[in-house]
């Protein structure tokens, strides 16, 4: 490969195009000049600092250069060169490398851009005077791959540019070589495989090259060459004597060899034809890299919309629910699920007084609870040197021995043990109970059983709290999720149509915080769930959610023919007496379990 030769170039004041009127005609595209690169050379001075890591360089940039190589980097002037028609088509007001990511739009310009800048950061040996020029060339050769491995150490993902590089940089000298005969696929090999050792390009995209060099040097020879070049990659970039060891290894290689090795005939256009299948293969497998992070990035950015969609959803839910909870609990009467008052429709008949019956089950359920939220006080033990605490007089000995032994004593010996009291965790129960015409003996059950939880929780803790909810087409609260212990019991009827328990489980949701972890949360469902699609599918997922957040939710049914929601614990009661027993102990169960 040929060393770059750059000639500074001195910028010509071109004349900026002239505003014309209107005239029906395109508007007129802005021309390049050299002037018009110079911002683009500045920013690319910018970038430079960070991927070599050295503020000293001058980067100029303006179509064609003095050298007729793509780029160079020329040490002793602290210059990189980059010819500006690698931007194309972009034109220079379209191109801005300072912002980071710029790049993506011309991935060949600045992959050639970042193999100057690994030059710049490692190749900082130099030719000592008298130096054999050919044993400078072939070091000049073997630094190619050298550098780009180097800088993928410290900066792996410019990877991706290297590769779209590569094909910048060789094709030129592969079809226009200096070398010709034997040292001209030496030459092809040291550019693709050598890059293959150092992780730029892949051992099944650099077959053809590798096959073709195989059979040109032969096996033997081939070896010879690719132990020097992995020899030059671990070089050190100060080393002079080193690197030029290298290339007179690799010209006495070539030399003794040679002779031996017969040229084939179109060699230039073999090696041409194999490495233009190496780049092919290369840039298929970016092309395909590239589309599989687009892929990924669509499913992410897929993924992250619907997540945002799905919050934004659940925020709303949550608003609805707040005022839907505020309607009903705080009216007398039956509201719409909007919130507004309904003017029929109210299920509640009346109030009584509890039975001597359900105050004895309220007493024993408050027991129960009582006994299922206590919880053991725990115990933590710790030691240390000095008092207080109990004297452990085997550590005390130890002590003493470690003391009269002139070591530090480590032997703590007296114990203390702090016992502390866990809190009982409070009661959230909501009942939601459909008071549609087919549920009418459920009615009078239900209407106890919510009397004898909602005693039983006031009497067991004061934070505990209950709420019944009927519902039909409209919403309306039995019981209201208060601290006080309800007097009388609410009695109700079930004429209503339609059914609303969506909005039924939010409202209960909202108001005793059943999404709420820190409590025995259970919501009882009191249904045969003869419900349309739609109307099921939103109870169903209102119900999923709770379940998720850890909240019990028990279905409760009266008669065969009833559907079981999914996600609820079924529990079919063929007599209705029997429903505020098995509330009771579903309640139970949820604040035992309650950690």
């Amino acid at each position: 490969m040929s060393v770059h030769h750059h000639v500074q170039s001195t910028p010509e004041d071109d004349a900026d195009l002239a505003r014309w009127d209107d005239d029906g005609a395109p508007p007129a595209q802005p021309r390049s000049s050299p002037a018009a690169w110079l911002r683009v050379g500045a920013e690319l001075g910018d970038r430079l600092v960070a991927l070599s890591g050295r503020q000293d360089l001058l980067v100029t940039c303006r179509p064609g250069t003095r050298s007729g190589a793509p780029a160079a980097y020329f040490p002793a002037l602290g210059e990189v060169e980059f010819d500006a028609r690698l931007f194309a088509p972009l034109q220079p007001h379209e191109i801005h490398p300072r912002i980071v990511g710029d790049e993506d739009r011309y991935p060949a310009a600045w992959g050639v851009f970042v193999h100057e800048a690994a030059h710049a950061a490692h190749s900082v040996w130099t030719q000592p005077a008298g130096a054999n020029p050919r044993v400078v060339e072939a070091a000049l050769l073997l630094e190619e791959s050298r550098v780009e491995g180097a800088h993928l150490i410290t900066r792996p993902t410019d990877r991706t540019y290297l590769r779209t590089s590569a094909r910048t940089l060789v094709m030129p000298d592969i079809a226009h070589p200096t070398l010709q005969g034997i040292g001209q696929a030496a030459a092809a090999a040291a550019l693709i495989l050598g890059r293959r050792d150092v992780g730029i390009l892949d051992a099944g995209e650099t077959r053809a090259v590798a096959e073709l060099c195989e059979k040109v040097l032969g096996q033997d020879l081939l070896t010879t060459l690719t132990s020097i070049w992995t020899a030059a990659h671990q070089c050190a970039d100060h080393d002079t004597t080193t690197m030029l060891a290298h290339g007179q290894q690799w010209c006495d290689a070539l030399d003794a060899a040679a002779p031996a090795l017969p040229v084939p005939e179109g060699l230039s256009d073999l090696l041409s034809g194999a490495v233009k299948v190496v780049m092919d293969h290369a840039a298929a497998t970016d092309a395909a890299d590239l589309a599989a992070q687009d892929a990924a990035a669509n499913a992410m950015a897929s993924r992250s919309k619907a997540q945002a969609q799905d919050r934004t959803q659940r925020a709303r839910q949550r608003r609805k629910a707040a005022a839907t909870a505020k309607s009903v609990f705080n009216t007398r009467g039956t509201v719409n699920p909007d919130g507004t008052p309904a003017p029929s429709g109210n299920p509640v008949t009346g109030t009584r007084r509890p039975t001597a019956a359900e105050q004895s089950a309220a007493a024993r359920l408050s027991r129960a609870l009582r006994a299922a939220a206590y919880r053991e006080r725990t115990e933590e033990r710790t030691t240390s040197p000095t008092p207080p605490g109990r004297l452990n007089m085997r550590a005390a000995l130890a002590r003493d021995a470690q003391r009269a032994a002139g070591s530090v004593p480590t032997a703590e010996p007296f114990t203390h043990t702090r016992r502390r009291n866990s809190p009982t965790p409070p009661l959230r129960v909501g009942i939601a109970v459909d008071v549609s015409g087919s549920m009418r003996a459920a009615c009078k059950p239900v209407a106890s059983a919510a009397w004898i939880v909602a005693r039983a929780a006031a009497l067991t803790d004061p934070d505990s709290r209950t709420a019944t909810i009927a519902y039909d087409r409209h919403l309306t609260a039995l019981t209201r999720p208060t601290h006080r212990a309800p007097e009388r019991v609410t009695t109700f009827d079930a004429t209503g149509g339609h059914h609303n328990l969506a909005n039924a489980i939010d409202a209960l949701d909202h108001g005793l915080e059943l999404s709420r972890p820190g409590a025995g949360r259970l919501l009882v469902i009191v249904t045969d769930a003869h419900y349309g699609s739609d109307e099921t599918a939103q109870a169903v997922t209102r119900v999923k959610q709770l379940t998720t957040a850890g909240c019990a939710v028990l279905q409760l049914t009266l008669t065969a023919e009833s559907r079981h929601l999914p996600g609820t614990t079924l529990l079919h009661l063929p007599q209705p007496s029997s429903a505020p027993a098995a509330i009771a102990k579903a309640a139970t169960d949820a604040i035992r379990r309650t950690r």
